[in-house]
């Protein structure tokens, strides 16, 4: 059965968002500060999908997703964020989670999101092999990795994912919403901002200088475009 880490304080929110993933067919692994959500990681290696509440009584969950990332870039990260608080979705993702949910949130959006999540990560069966080079680039499809001037660079699998979307459409100008049918999946429904914000995360890692892209460029008032 495909695990899910669910670390929330409030016993009731927990509890709720137990259920409904069991009735949607994962296991839920519990935890309620931060420090007991790594060390179920440390037990169970085999969670795919970590959704973590950011308000904790110990470290929160942006330090959480931090240490988490640092050991594990292919785990899918969700953080349950407080729908006032635009600042917590912006951290969430900088810090390297995948997407956000907004509490309150229904059941169906939850498991929808968590279902989005594990065919990107690569629960289903698709299997790839090959390489496409694009200097200074290499990315192996098979392994998933990427590479640049020979030295490896730590990708999460939605960084991944855009990295190779990219590379398949060199110079073509791509919307935001076509950058989310094709990473996220045609039936997510969450913001636009998710793009801006991956695609920020992504720079950092990729770009000489983030502040200047010469890679992944922006054109203006529609999306991006791999500069080649």
């Amino acid at each position: 059965m495909k695990k899910v880490l669910v670390l929330e304080d409030e016993a009731n929110i927990r509890s709720f968002v137990v259920i409904n993933l069991k009735r949607a067919g994962y296991e839920a692994i519990e935890a309620e500060t931060g420090m007991q959500a790594l060390e179920q990681l440390r037990r169970n290696p085999d969670i795919r999908v970590a959704l973590l509440d950011i308000m904790l009584p110990d470290i929160d969950g942006f330090e959480v997703c931090r240490r988490i990332r640092a050991g594990n870039p292919k785990i899918g990260i969700i953080m349950l964020t407080a729908r006032t608080q635009e600042m917590d979705k912006v951290t969430g993702l900088m810090t390297g989670a995948d997407d956000y949910v907004t509490k309150p949130f229904s059941p169906a959006e939850l498991t929808a999101r968590i279902d989005a999540l594990y065919r990107r990560i690569g629960g289903g069966d698709e299997v790839e092999s090959g390489e496409l080079r694009q200097d200074p680039f290499l990315l192996n499809t098979r392994k998933r990795t990427l590479e640049k001037d020979g030295k490896r660079i730590k990708l999460t699998q939605v960084e991944y994912a855009l990295m190779k979307m990219f590379m398949d459409n060199p110079g073509k100008a791509l919307s935001r919403e076509e950058i989310l049918d094709m990473v996220w999946g045609r039936d997510y429904f969450g913001e636009l901002k998710i793009v801006d914000v991956n695609i920020r995360r992504l720079r950092i890692k990729i770009e000489d200088d983030p502040t200047s892209p010469v890679y992944i460029t922006t054109v203006w008032g529609y999306g991006y475009k791999w500069g080649f």
